[in-house]
C-alpha cells in the first residue's frame, strides 16, 4: 500500500469528513451498547459515503459503522479511491474511537483496491471540534493481507 502516509486534508476536507461521519451516527441503530457509530469515507472524486452501526439480539449479527460505510460503497461500484475515514461514536466524553479488528481488515479490502494507505481520524464523541487521533490505515493493520495476497 502506498500514498497515504504522505497525504493530508485540507482543513475544510477533515471537517466535512467528521461532519458526515457525527450526522450518519446520528442514524445508528444501537438499542443494546446505548453506544452509536457513525463512519465517513472519503475518495478520490470527492464523494463522502457514510454508514452507521446496526446491532442486532444476535450480538454476531451486527455491523459496524465502518463496514456499513464500506458495503455501500462497494453497492455503488467503487472499487478503489479512498482517500480517508472517519469514525466517530457519540458517547459524551469518550476517548476517540478506533475501527475494529474487523474493520481495519474490511476498510483494507476497499483501499487495496485501489492501492491507497487511507488517513483514519479517530474522533471523540464529544461533538465537531473535539480530540481527532490520526493515523494511516497500515499503522492499525500492519502486514495486511487482501485482493493482491490472493492473485
Amino acid at each position: 500500500m502506498g500514498g497515504g502516509a504522505e497525504m493530508s486534508l485540507s482543513g475544510d476536507q477533515e471537517q466535512a469528513l467528521i461532519t458526515a461521519a457525527f450526522a450518519a451516527a446520528e442514524h445508528a441503530y444501537a438499542p443494546y451498547s446505548d453506544y452509536p457509530v457513525g463512519a465517513a469515507l472519503l475518495f478520490d472524486d470527492g464523494a463522502i459515503l457514510t454508514g452507521c452501526n446496526v446491532e442486532n439480539a444476535s450480538y454476531g449479527l451486527a455491523l459496524c459503522a465502518e463496514t456499513v460505510a464500506v458495503a455501500k460503497a462497494l453497492c455503488e461500484g467503487r472499487r478503489g479511491g479512498l482517500l480517508a475515514v472517519a469514525v466517530v461514536g457519540l458517547k459524551a466524553g469518550a476517548d476517540p474511537i478506533t475501527p475494529c479488528g474487523r474493520c481495519r481488515q474490511v476498510l483494507n479490502e476497499v483501499a487495496a483496491l485501489g492501492a491507497t494507505d487511507p488517513l483514519v481520524l479517530c474522533v471523540a464523541g464529544n461533538g465537531v471540534g473535539g480530540e481527532v487521533r490520526r493515523a494511516v490505515l497500515s499503522t492499525l493493520l500492519p502486514h495486511a493481507f487482501g485482493p493482491a495476497n490472493l492473485a
